[in-house]
């Protein structure tokens, strides 16, 4: 039956070529420098042990499911692996403090595995999402070097997405304390499934005040990565200091193979990763798809992209030739390859608010002004975008657009396919009373029909003392959208929203200046956003021919 499954499991990737067979040595104890002895399984070929390469993956999901999955696949092409249990999690000692000890974990790990009778000193990395988090844990400090990495759905540092613009990424945090803080109990995979199934669930929970006991409501116990991550949430950098990689020297790097989609949670910072890595000269590629974080269609990839770089890197198969970029473009249902990112041949173009809720492309003439009152106890909702539940995405913004507490501007119909590829930002001139606030801006597609579907956005939590001012004492607010690679089509038209919330997406601010993890009391927020000449708020789109 096992093997009846992986043959399955490799015709649905695409894999063709012949199995190879391997044995599992399980349990195997891995000392740590403080004493804990965590647990890794061993995937190799049969017979006696003999020194080889050897892929490293360190989960916290279970050397079942997951780490059993890509073990498996590697060891039927030939490759030696090693799957290790993090800390405090299925079998290994110690505490999981999710981030906080992959660093001197992996690296002690890392000078076990060299050290085995069965390893010649050549590793390399691999594993999505915390996984691919465990391998930037180590790769800028590992001497020797790795041999390569395969960082996919992950970045360097968390804090960015943790915490989108300073405000907390609120539901997406929940599905995942949800999953890790369960899954002992009912099982890697089950807990897996359950981000989506739970959903009534972790929304009666992030409704509910103070945010610091949503965990109990979530999991039925306290779950202590949720008490740091909603603790810390005014200053988090200083906290998750020790997991935070994102100073790497690009030259310490081993060549990096990364897969992301333009719906998932961490393709800001990736992208930022790597731009980093390529300005520093170090060999990395990307493949940038139409997916969310974790979705099915993205497996094929991110397998054959892996397969490929470690027989590259690890073995010495030659490589493919590829470009370092290649991206899809949606709606257009075409991939187009970059030689780096961002891609040299986008055109930065400013689309201005104008008067009566217009979107122009030139600057408009006279100073506007829209106002709306955004009020905590009835938050601002969203729907779609980088989410790790449904729904995910796109999906029609007309009943969102429609409320009060959110502002609509809308430009005219594309007499020509409008092709978008590369950073998106925005500039928002805004006053706030009491002078605190969320500030978020949506860029939408809007169809003949009038549906309006999101294509990017972004959040600013608004910290009076950082922040920019006009010389008339007006915040000017400039926040990054995430990147996209798009096709408006002839006919549509572009629209921008602003409003003081994306609930529950993101925590909403109180209003009030409380902590948000102890906050109860809500103050309704009154905005105002200005445009023209002496206020040109405008959101900048990449252009691409």
């Amino acid at each position: 039956m096992a093997a009846l499954t992986e043959r399955l499991i490799d015709r649905r990737l695409g894999l063709t070529d012949p199995a190879e067979p391997y044995v599992r040595e399980r349990d195997l104890p891995v000392p740590m420098s403080d004493g804990v002895e965590l647990l890794a399984d061993l995937y190799r070929r049969p017979g006696a042990a003999e020194p080889r390469p050897t892929v490293l993956m360190r989960t916290p999901y279970g050397r079942g499911g997951l780490g059993k999955l890509i073990a498996g696949l590697l060891a039927r092409r030939g490759f030696q692996v090693l799957v290790q249990s993090t800390r405090g999690t299925f079998g290994s000692g110690g505490q999981f403090r999710p981030f906080l000890h992959e660093s001197p974990d992996g690296l002690d790990t890392l000078a076990w595995v060299r050290a085995q009778e069965w390893c010649d000193g050549r590793v390399s990395t691999v594993g999505p999402s915390y996984v691919g988090h465990t391998q930037w844990a180590i790769a800028p400090y590992a001497d020797p070097g790795l041999c390569s990495m395969n960082a996919d759905i992950t970045a360097s540092e968390f804090t960015s997405t943790f915490y989108p613009g300073g405000a907390p990424g609120l539901l997406n945090l929940a599905g995942w304390v949800n999953q890790i803080g369960r899954q002992e109990r009912i099982g890697a995979v089950t807990g897996f499934l359950a981000t989506p199934v739970f959903s009534r669930r972790k929304r009666r929970a992030v409704e509910s005040l103070p945010l610091q006991a949503a965990d109990v409501a979530l999991t039925g116990a306290p779950v202590v990565f949720w008490r740091d991550f909603i603790e810390h949430a005014e200053s988090p950098r200083e906290f998750w200091a020790p997991a935070e990689h994102d100073g790497f020297d690009a030259a310490a790097m081993p060549p990096v193979c990364m897969v992301t989609g333009w719906w998932d949670l961490f393709l800001d910072r990736q992208l930022t990763d790597f731009t980093a890595l390529q300005n520093g000269h170090a060999t990395a590629r990307i493949t940038i798809g139409p997916w969310t974080h974790g979705d099915r269609h993205s497996l094929a990839t991110i397998a054959h992209e892996m397969i490929h770089w470690l027989g590259r890197h690890l073995l010495g198969r030659a490589g493919d030739g590829r470009a370092p970029v290649r991206a899809y473009m949606q709606h257009a249902d075409r991939w187009t390859d970059l030689p780096c990112w961002p891609p040299p041949e986008a055109a930065p173009t400013e689309w201005y608010l104008g008067p009566h809720g217009t979107l122009r492309s030139e600057m408009p003439d006279g100073t506007g002004r829209d106002s709306f009152v955004y009020d905590p106890a009835d938050p601002t909702p969203s729907v779609g975008g980088p989410m790790l539940q449904p729904p995910s995405k796109q999906h029609d913004n007309r009943e969102t657009e429609a409320r009060d507490d959110v502002l609509v501007h809308t430009g005219p119909q594309l007499d020509a396919d409008l092709d978008l590829l590369g950073e998106v930002g925005a500039v928002v001139y805004v006053r706030t009373e009491p002078g605190i606030g969320d500030v978020f801006v949506r860029l939408c597609d809007v169809a003949p029909d009038g549906t309006s579907l999101n294509i990017t956005d972004g959040m600013h939590r608004l910290l009076p003392e950082q922040e920019a001012t006009a010389p008339d004492g007006t915040t000017v607010v400039r926040l990054a959208l995430s990147p996209t690679g798009y096709r408006v089509r002839q006919g549509h038209r572009l629209r921008v929203q602003i409003a003081g919330a994306a609930f529950p997406r993101f925590a909403r601010n109180h209003g009030t200046g409380e902590r948000p993890a102890t906050a109860t009391a809500t103050r309704p927020i009154r905005y105002e956003i200005l445009h023209g000449p002496d206020h040109p708020s405008h959101v900048v789109l990449p252009h691409h021919p």
